[in-house]
């Protein structure tokens, strides 16, 4: 069975190799800057301002410590058990054009000094516009993924993001959502550690190919200052569910996680429109109509 130093070298690849690929792909290089954390552990930031991707970031963690109050009471953990090791991946990325999406990873593990452990992540897309295909394609990619290892797992998944990334005071998803899991462990879900990490390991895996395919067919579009304008406000819904909803927010910034790091799923610009109405069969409106949990990507004549 993988330990915890397995699994953070494997978590250390995984972010070195899709920095290489966003690296090619966008025609320019990423920073790094390493940092320690005052209680424990450390990580790798990596941002890049490129020729496509006006801002993203690929974050490598490996913390440990003791869990403060809220954190530990946030996961519903014992208190003898606060000792805690956690490390991961996590990406966000803000491309130029608005006719790309926005997209999201996060590839993690957590382990308890009382000898308890679980995987979780998951990725999600929040186009600017909807288009059907692409939305078909990047939920296939997701399903075919879930598939190899469990056909349950992809309509669990996808139910489990559509009611996370959501917006409860805009009553709207932040995107099309994708898959979300958490607290995979070999009581919940029936699987040994190894498969469990295989998994997320392999949900990891489908992020470059599966991105870069959506880069390469949008990143040279022509788009309008209109287009541009409302980029800048489904950026500032973004803005909101992170600073507001997200727990990985909350839980980096309560253990004195990096704030550059945790923050760094902030668009460079944003925008809010006082009482912004799409004007009615619009791109925007169409857009905004398909932002409802429950829909089914896959079938690419939805909206």
């Amino acid at each position: 069975m993988p330990n915890r130093q397995e699994i953070t070298s494997y978590f250390q690849s995984l972010q070195d190799e899709i920095c290489a690929a966003l690296s090619a792909a966008d025609g320019s290089s990423f920073q790094e800057d390493s940092w320690d954390r005052p209680g424990g552990g450390g990580g790798r930031a990596r941002v890049i301002r490129g020729n496509y991707i006006e801002k993203g970031g690929v974050n490598f963690s490996a913390v440990h410590g003791d869990l403060p109050p809220q954190a530990a009471a946030s996961l519903h953990v014992d208190p003898e058990e606060t000792g805690f090791y956690a490390t991961g991946v996590s990406i966000v990325l803000h491309p130029k054009n608005p006719h790309v999406p926005i997209i999201h990873m996060n590839v993690r593990y957590f382990e308890l000094d009382g000898g308890r452990f679980w995987f979780g992540g998951g990725i999600d897309l929040t186009p600017h516009y909807i288009v059907p295909e692409q939305a078909a394609y990047f939920h296939q990619q997701l399903k075919d993924t879930c598939d190899r290892f469990d056909e349950a797992y992809y309509p669990k998944f996808k139910n489990w993001a559509d009611d996370y990334f959501f917006i409860p005071h805009r009553n709207e998803t932040r995107g099309i959502g994708g898959i979300f899991f958490d607290r995979l462990e070999p009581g919940t879900e029936g699987k040994d550690k190894q498969a469990l990490f295989d998994f997320t390991a392999a949900v990891g895996e489908t992020f470059v190919p599966t991105y870069l395919e959506l880069l390469k067919v949008n990143k040279d579009k022509p788009f309008t200052e209109q287009e541009a304008a409302w980029q800048k406000l489904r950026r500032g819904r973004y803005v909101e569910f992170n600073l507001v909803w997200d727990r990985g927010t909350k839980f980096g910034l309560t253990t004195n996680g990096r704030t550059e790091s945790i923050l760094m799923s902030l668009p460079p610009l944003a925008g809010w429109e006082y009482d912004f109405k799409a004007a009615p069969g619009s791109r925007e409106a169409e857009t905004l109509a398909a932002l409802v949990k429950g829909r089914n990507w896959l079938e690419k004549d939805l909206v």
